[in-house]
């Protein structure tokens, strides 16, 4: 009962990624239908289209590992324990955007302090940048579905625009 499902708007447009009671529970009521059923990689759509308001991305603590991949943006570890970096310090007016948070070691966090990473003498391994993601699911959740292969028909088309 833990595997996941993949739920469609009417539209064919992705949705959510939901539990398989969940989905179970949707058939169920007659509020959806079976798509794809290959064992592990479940799809299900909505019987009715569901207008949902576009939500905001706004930056969080698992959105900036995932969009940097669980590296440090600076030297490239991963097995170093990670936090969040300001490449224009809050003390110097840097803001809590996406352009300005970067996933880092404690190590380089450490080193850079409260300095730009040039004055540090550090260098980025890539810009931070807003990702452009599928507007309904959490860009962190519509990452890991990206994993599935079952799915890849569906989220193809808004793959390329979220990576």
């Amino acid at each position: 009962m833990g595997e996941e499902v993949l739920v469609l708007n009417h539209n064919y447009q992705p949705l959510n990624v939901t539990n398989r009671k969940r989905a179970l529970v949707l058939l169920y009521l007659g509020k959806a239908h079976v798509v794809d059923d290959m064992g592990n990689a479940s799809v299900v759509r909505l019987n009715h289209h569901v207008k949902r308001p576009m939500p905001v991305l706004r930056p969080s603590r698992k959105s900036i590992f995932t969009r940097d991949g669980y590296r440090c943006v600076y030297c490239g570890a991963t097995h170093l324990p990670l936090t969040i970096d300001h490449v224009i310090p809050r003390v110097r007016g840097g803001t809590d955007d996406w352009d300005n948070l970067v996933c880092c070691c404690t190590k380089c966090n450490n080193a850079k302090g409260d300095r730009l990473p040039d004055e540090a003498g550090m260098t980025m391994v890539r810009k931070p940048r807003r990702p452009k993601c599928l507007p309904y699911i959490s860009y962190p959740k519509f990452m890991a579905a990206l994993r599935n292969p079952g799915w890849m028909d569906y989220l193809e088309p808004y793959a390329a625009s979220a990576s």
